[in-house]
């Protein structure tokens, strides 16, 4: 058997050890190191596994009672059939960031493709629940970012999740979804459109199985490998039992930096974020502050006014005065014409323009807001 054979032989019993739902990061590191392989693992008899530290009796029964051959052979037809990638712990192009973790997933399973570049990413988490004020915030933040060759990593849940990876697509940039499901599931069932955007422009992954569930024990293992992706971690809304503070927690455990979004102090949505802040994450209100922090890892934003420039649409000078005024926050007509000093017969088609360029959106109550891409871009 040539050492292809081998290779081949032995990426698949890594893949089917991960099929076991007994066996996680850890107690797959521990049997592989203790038998010398996953293929000895598969083979081993329940005393021989016993004997690795660590294994219960229980989870060697586990092991060796699984039925790996025909449960592989299903992963392996499904993998073909939707035309995924299987990226083994070692193998070339595993993501370098998230091998330098403690107990990288074995096995991440892919759809689309990650890229070198994308050792320079920044996660942006928070509230599922999230006001007009996080989804700006979050699409602001991550739009900024992805124009300066960032790549955006979050969990395609609802909320800043969404509004992460949307704002990073439509300033043009690559981001990366990581599951609490496998990649023949979607969930939530809303985000199918979204998740074909994201893996046409990046990349979704798991390490779960293809069709494995959406469960509660799945997520924090998610959350590890967000930030095991990225060089830091972008909290913007979260209260205090937040799962988005699950992932900043393991950030800080992975030597990642943390950031956090302010909000209002009476906010429940933003109690978590004051909270980071209080006990050491940097106050964040733009890609600035970020990539303060980042700057000694990456270096200086490259090509930053080229993109920017390219990205952004030529506004005429009244157009800029309405983006400027919208610098504070979101505004009602009234407000702007006050603050604009504009006439009231100009500014409906005024707005309606900026809609049409994508520089402003328009939000419940009449209001519009700053879309993520800056007008004028203070680089």
């Amino acid at each position: 058997m040539g050492m292809t054979e081998q290779r081949l032989r032995e990426r698949d019993a890594w893949l089917a050890l991960n099929l076991i739902p007994e066996v996680g990061a850890a107690s797959f590191h521990r049997l592989v190191k203790g038998l010398g392989s996953a293929e000895a693992v598969l083979t081993a008899s329940t005393e021989a596994l016993e004997q690795v530290t660590g294994v219960s009796r229980e989870a060697a029964r586990a092991v060796a009672g699984f039925p790996w051959r025909e449960a592989l052979d299903r992963e392996l037809r499904v993998i073909e059939t939707r035309g995924l990638d299987l990226l083994r712990f070692g193998d070339e192009g595993y993501p370098e960031p998230l091998a330098t973790i403690y107990l990288p997933p074995p096995v991440i399973y892919v759809r689309g493709m990650i890229q070198p570049q994308d050792r320079v990413s920044i996660a942006i988490v928070g509230s599922r629940k999230a006001t007009s004020y996080g989804i700006a915030m979050a699409e602001r933040i991550s739009g900024e970012l992805a124009l300066r060759g960032v790549t955006i990593v979050s969990g395609m849940a609802r909320g800043i999740d969404a509004a992460a990876h949307r704002g990073a697509l439509e300033a043009g940039g690559p981001t990366i979804a990581v599951l609490g499901c496998g990649l023949g599931v979607t969930y939530p069932p809303e985000h199918g459109e979204l998740s074909d955007q994201i893996a046409a422009n990046g990349a979704v992954l798991s390490e779960f199985p293809v069709f494995a569930p959406p469960k509660p024990d799945h997520f924090p293992r998610r959350n590890r490998i967000i930030s095991g992706l990225a060089l830091g971690v972008v909290v913007v809304e979260a209260g205090i039992e937040s799962g988005a503070l699950i992932t900043a927690n393991y950030a800080l455990e992975q030597g990642r930096e943390v950031f956090a979004v302010p909000g209002q102090v009476t906010a429940r949505s933003s109690r978590g974020c004051h909270q980071l802040i209080k006990v050491g994450a940097k106050l964040t209100e733009g890609w600035e502050d970020i990539w303060e922090e980042i700057e000694p890892q990456v270096g200086s934003p490259s090509q930053v006014g080229t993109r920017a420039a390219a990205a952004s649409p030529p506004l005429v000078q009244e157009e800029v005065l309405i983006v400027d005024a919208l610098e504070a926050g979101p505004l009602q007509i009234d407000d702007l014409i006050g603050r604009t000093r504009l006439p009231a017969g100009q500014m409906a088609s005024l707005l309606l323009s900026l809609l049409l360029k994508g520089v402003i959106e328009e939000l419940p109550g009449k209001s519009f807001a700053r879309r993520l891409r800056p007008a004028r871009n203070r680089v």
